[in-house]
């Protein structure tokens, strides 16, 4: 054979083995699906190596001491004292305008009601208990109903910059019984760790996977072996992992931010700006163009690098300056509940109560929380393997989803049901953004609703 032959045969047959390796390499990656690694269920998080089996659980009551208040006093007066920059434009495109931050900034100082907030937050029962050597925070409300009326536990499960508060208006709807129904809820609404009034770990790996078996075992502490969820933001993401770990205990999951986070969702989606509607169907315009969805979660995902990089540079410069850290909150706050605020001076915050925002800055301020919580960004980067194997494995669990409007990312159910497979359904809505159980809380209660009575039916 001619030394031409030779070479095309060798070369033929390179290509076809760097073919095959790239199709396997593709299979094994984004096809198949991998074994459920295994977790410790009572790994130790605690500070010390002793392991105390303090298994009570205790009241617990939402503190705004005069001296806190005379802290930011202080605070406040070095922040007016001194000359502020000025915004360049009419927009938000450098981040807050100083205008709607002056205006947050009155509100706080002038308006914002300690005593009378102090007395909202309490107005549900807070406890503590250890769980896995961390003392975890949880809001618990039992509804007053006749025995003929069902009650199911169900555990609400916030994200970052949220907190427990953002169901305060919820759980009311949830626990008042309402025609067509025969059930309502009795709510578990806790603080992750880290946020808040739940301990932080002083050791690494504290990612999501690892807060769903502590949520699990909150359950199971507070005498709920069988429960649903409901979660958003990384709510959702820990809500997805305790359906998939422990799918004999959860009776079902509803998101607000329904998504498929598997490296084969997101380059069907790439590859779907091509067909759009085929890809989206009646709602592609939410997921295209893909130049303009692109262009605004790079824009927008500056926060989520740096807090996945160096959580704690940017922890305790917020930590040490409460407008700044109001600064940096209401950003994610108003960009995330609708893009178009970007445009805007106001930045949309006359769609929402400052009170409120600021209660959750109040939260992150006084219990100096805001370095441990944003941890978890860094500790999902660092444990990103891991995250995608889990989010490749399907539950059986059914499964709800909520889409908002403006929700930063949108998926078909179809994709949804490669991890889903048991979703029962998906509401979409014309209103509302991220931030649903703060924007929205009569809508979320209301899909919470409707996702269980389907979730009994079948």
């Amino acid at each position: 054979m001619p030394i031409i032959g030779q070479l095309c045969v060798v070369l033929t047959s390179i290509v076809a083995v760097l073919t095959g390796l790239a199709f396997f390499k593709f299979y094994d990656s984004f096809i198949t699906v991998p074994e459920l690694p295994n977790f410790e269920l009572d790994k130790w998080w605690g500070p010390n190596t002793t392991k105390p089996l303090d298994t009570s659980i205790r009241p617990y009551r939402v503190v705004f001491t005069d001296a806190m208040q005379e802290n930011l006093r202080v605070l406040f007066d070095h922040y007016r004292g001194r000359r502020r920059v000025k915004s360049l434009n009419e927009s938000w495109s450098y981040g807050v305008h100083s205008d709607a931050l002056g205006q947050v900034f009155a509100h706080w100082q002038f308006k914002y009601p300690f005593r009378e907030r102090v007395r909202y937050l309490n107005k549900f029962n807070h406890f503590k208990t250890n769980i896995q050597g961390l003392d975890i925070h949880f809001v618990h409300v039992k509804p007053k109903v006749d025995k003929n009326v069902k009650v199911l536990p169900i555990i609400l499960l916030h994200g970052w910059p949220s907190s427990f508060r953002d169901f305060f208006e919820v759980i009311p709807i949830l626990t008042t019984p309402r025609p067509g129904y025969d059930f309502v809820f009795e709510v578990i609404v806790p603080s992750l760790p880290g946020f808040v009034y739940s301990q932080a770990t002083t050791k690494r790996g504290m990612t999501t996977y690892e807060i769903a078996i502590i949520m699990r075992n909150l359950m199971r502490r507070i005498g709920h072996n069988k429960y649903y969820i409901q979660g958003g933001d990384f709510g959702h993401s820990i809500g997805s992992h305790m359906a998939t770990l422990f799918s004999n205990e959860v009776l079902g999951f509803h998101t607000n931010f329904p998504v498929n986070f598997s490296k084969l969702a997101q380059l069907i989606w790439v590859f779907g700006s091509i067909w759009p509607t085929i890809i989206g169907g009646e709602h592609s315009d939410r997921m295209y163009p893909l130049s303009e969805k692109l262009s605004y979660l790079i824009e927008e995902s500056g926060y989520m690098h740096l807090q996945g990089t160096k959580p704690d540079t940017i922890g305790y410069a917020l930590q040490n300056s409460p407008v700044g850290m109001a600064a940096y909150m209401l950003d994610r706050y108003m960009m995330f509940t609708n893009s178009s605020n970007k445009d805007t001076v106001a930045g949309g915050l006359e769609s929402i109560s400052v009170t409120d925002l600021l209660d959750n800055v109040m939260l992150y301020w006084i219990t100096d929380s805001m370095t441990t919580s944003l941890r978890l960004y860094k500790e999902s980067f660092v444990n990103y393997e891991t995250e995608q194997i889990l989010g490749r494995i399907p539950t059986t669990v059914p499964t709800w989803g909520l889409r908002m409007k403006y929700e930063l990312v949108h998926q078909p159910n179809w994709i949804l049901k490669w991890k889903y497979p048991a979703l029962l359904g998906t509401t979409t809505l014309d209103v509302g953004g991220h931030f649903a159980a703060l924007e929205r809380p009569r809508e979320l209660a209301d899909d919470i609703f409707k996702a269980i009575k389907n979730f009994l039916e079948h």
